[in-house]
């Protein structure tokens, strides 16, 4: 096999995988703009209900919905959010290695006009797309 065509196959394969991960990544956003309509309309419940077998594993119901009531109860009603920033990883501290896509939005809040969400899907192990964490800063 010629040079030209080893570097054209592996051209080739970078650029596929490169388009599977941006597919991945758009398919988490549209999974945590789903999750987030949940929390924004204090539906916690459904939240919970709906995130990734780890995130359900490692904090209750009850306890999540407290979580969100005292966090985004201060904050007010929803203003505007934008994607900022997506990161396809699989490794994440504390979480075993998978398939994560690290979504930042930059987010404004009647009370909080400046903030950044931090939502993380991951691709579950029944192979859907489901968010494993929240943060808001």
């Amino acid at each position: 096999m010629t040079r030209f065509a080893i570097l054209t196959t592996l051209l080739m394969a970078v650029s596929l995988c490169a388009f599977a991960q941006e597919q991945e990544k758009k398919n988490a956003d549209v999974v945590a703009q789903t999750w987030l309509a949940f929390v924004d309309k204090s539906d916690f419940a459904a939240s919970w209900e709906n995130a990734a077998t780890p995130f359900k594993s490692a904090v209750t119901k009850t306890d999540w919905a407290k979580a969100l009531t005292s966090t985004r109860g201060q904050f007010g009603k929803l203003l505007s959010r934008k994607l900022k920033s997506s990161t396809y990883t699989t490794t994440l501290p504390a979480a075993p290695d998978g398939k994560y896509v690290v979504l930042q939005y930059d987010t404004s809040f009647v009370n909080k006009q400046s903030a950044v969400e931090t939502v993380t899907p991951m691709l579950d192990k029944d192979g859907q797309w489901r968010v494993s964490g929240y943060f808001v800063r």
